[in-house]
């Protein structure tokens, strides 16, 4: 008995290893049926053979007929399916049985390729809500309880420990571990977490076991948007599928009109026989179903979504990824974009008969007391550099203009010019602050009680990989701008140094979206990138937003693509993969439309017979969605 539950398991993959594939089973268990007749035919067996080939017809048709005949009946519209069987039906019909099973065997595998397409899709969301735990050790009343994730509440208080993956989004209240965040981000190298920094649910905990305050609940997790996006792509078709779809009903009728037509009018005017005129309609009928164009888009769009998540740049839909292709021109926004979206200390000038670490530690001590950005970034960065600092033993805010402290048995002062006093400030280092302004810094002045001590420069950094991704884009032929609402030298600093083609200043939201309309008359499909509350109403008013993974859930939920690590560079593979996409739909339209054409044509002048019709037909089929599957490969 326990051997048996052991096994359970293994046996239910299996099963739904057969299950998954039961229309390729069915495919190939037909084609066997095929030869089997087609060597009883061959030694005279007439019925036994038909017998065979009727079974064929059954358990290699029934997936793709059931199909087709459900669609026509919904949405009361022939389609291709249709005209394959009537095409079956017809050729057993005129006395090709071979043929007809043929006929039905390869739609039956081509049917079952798109099939397998769509089940890879499919497994890549079931492997990624596999990898999310279905329960957590929570602590309550200080005793550990295992419940399940659903129950989860803010606020809540989890033990991970090494080795599992961490149930729900929050943040390490105590410990200190390695997470690896490659479910996540893509990124394969682990990450050193410590208390105060965020983790993610699907995440592994490689190391320390840690106490971590859940942020989110389950169904708002990073990761379940993550699933909840790729799931809502691949319902979304794509604006040349939907085309493709409409026209499909349209191109069925006319073909059925013309072969009704193929029934009669070459015996009169072209004096064939009428078993001739019959058998060309029969063949017309099968070479000129737009089977390989129907299956020219949604295999090749279902395989980039699929990468493109694999990767970590989730597409909300085919529609996306197909405009991301023509766009000429990207606006980005600047904070937490571009940059860091934190201030970060690059220079300290200090007057001559002042000690570095007695300057930097008695400014840490004061600005510790602060709440303000540009406090913290100078407490950082004193720890940073090693410098151990005390509690201050006063201090007193002036709102809106510094705070002065003592540390010690010494007063200080820091803040803005006008508060240690507008001449000394701007004379101090040789006019140090002007050149900082110029550079598009911030600057902050500490003072003792003889004057200006120290200047010290703060600017939110450029991403490390900024310029390079800027760089691969203008290589691409696309037109890069920056819309922010920082003040005009600011923003033609951050623009010199990344090497932006053009910024404006002084954005406010709705100007971003004024911004946004006029490239978009300008250049016809433009992208915005954001990850703010703020960017939103110009991430919607773009032909295509594109959204920083760790930006607000408004940006999220507003953008089209979305990175999920905050890495640039995304955006110009995700541009490649795009056009790569578009470059195999074209070549699968192009050579389906050539290669109906031809059958045609060939049929018209009777150079083909029924089998080769099937075979380029079916194979045309068969090689257009093998096309599209080649995206699913990393380039």
């Amino acid at each position: 008995m326990i051997t048996h539950i052991e096994n359970q398991p293994a046996a239910k993959k299996w099963f739904d290893e057969i299950t998954s594939h039961i229309e390729l089973i069915a495919a190939l268990f037909s084609g066997l049926l095929i030869v089997a007749g087609w060597l009883l035919d061959r030694n005279g067996s007439d019925t036994a053979s038909v017998v065979l080939y009727l079974s064929a017809f059954l358990i290699g048709g029934y997936a793709k007929a059931k199909e087709g005949i459900e669609a026509t009946i919904e949405e009361k519209e022939l389609n291709v399916e249709m005209l394959m069987i009537l095409a079956a039906a017809g050729s057993a019909a005129i006395g090709y049985w071979t043929e007809g099973a043929i006929l039905i065997f390869i739609f039956a595998v081509s049917g079952a390729l798109e099939t397998y397409t769509m089940n890879k899709s499919q497994r890549e969301i079931s492997a990624l809500m596999e990898i999310q735990p279905d329960t957590a050790l929570v602590v309550r009343n200080g005793t550990e309880e295992s419940v399940h994730v659903s129950e989860l509440k803010r606020g809540d208080v989890i033990v991970v420990k090494p080795g599992e993956r961490v149930p729900a989004d929050g943040r390490i209240s105590k410990g200190y571990t390695t997470i690896d965040e490659a479910a996540i981000t893509g990124e394969s190298i682990p990450v050193s977490k410590e208390a105060g920094a965020d983790v993610f649910a699907g995440t592994v905990n490689m190391t320390g076991s840690v106490y971590i305050d859940v942020t989110k609940r389950a169904d708002e997790t990073l990761f379940q948007k993550i699933i909840n996006l790729v799931q809502s792509a691949q319902s979304e078709k794509s604006p040349s599928q939907q085309f493709i779809e409409r026209f499909e009903g349209i191109y069925v009728k006319a073909v059925l009109a013309v072969v009704a037509l193929m029934m009669f009018v070459p015996h009169y005017l072209l004096g064939w026989s009428w078993t001739e005129t019959f058998y060309r309609a029969m063949v017309l009928l099968v070479v000129a179903s737009p089977c390989a164009l129907v299956a020219s888009i949604m295999p090749a769009t279902l395989s980039a979504i699929s990468t493109g998540a694999r990767n970590g740049i989730l597409f909300k839909g085919g529609a996306h990824l197909e405009n991301l292709s023509h766009v000429k021109a990207i606006a980005f926004d600047k904070t937490g974009t571009l940059t860091r979206g934190k201030p970060e200390v690059t220079n300290v000038v200090i007057r001559d008969d002042v000690a570095r670490m007695e300057l930097l530690g008695a400014a840490a001590s004061i600005e510790s007391r602060s709440n303000h950005p540009l406090a913290h970034a100078i407490v950082r960065y004193v720890n940073e550099q090693g410098i151990s600092f005390s509690p201050p033993e006063h201090v007193e805010d002036a709102a809106g203009w510094g705070v002065k402290g003592i540390v010690g048995t010494k007063t200080w002062k820091i803040g803005k010019a006008d508060f240690v006093g507008n001449g000394q400030a701007a004379a101090f280092a040789d006019g140090a602050a002007l050149q900082f302004a110029q550079a598009g810094k911030t600057t902050v002045y500490v003072a003792d009680e003889n004057g200006v001590a120290a200047i010290i420069a703060l600017q939110d950094i450029i991403r490390e990989e900024t310029k390079q991704a800027l760089k691969t884009l203008q290589d691409e032929g696309i037109f890069t701008i920056m819309l922010t609402g920082d003040s005009e030298k600011t923003a033609r600093a951050i623009a010199s140094e990344a090497s932006l083609d053009s910024y404006i200043a002084d954005c406010l939201p709705e100007h971003k979206v004024d911004q946004v309309k006029k490239l978009l008359e300008t250049y016809g499909t433009v992208a915005m990138v954001g990850d703010g509350i703020n960017d939103a109403p110009a991430l919607a008013s773009a032909s295509v937003g594109i959204a920083m993974g760790e930006g607000s859930d408004v940006a999220l939920e507003t953008a089209d693509i979305v990175l999920m690590k905050n890495d640039l560079p995304k955006i110009a593979d995700a541009i490649k993969l795009s056009r790569r996409m578009q470059k195999i739909v074209k070549q699968n339209i192009v050579f389906s439309i050539s290669v109906i054409v031809l059958l045609i044509i060939s049929n018209f002048f009777q150079m083909l017979d029924l089998p080769f019709g099937v075979i380029g037909h079916e194979g045309s089929t068969i090689l257009v969605i093998l096309n599209g599957l080649r995206l699913l490969k990393n380039t």
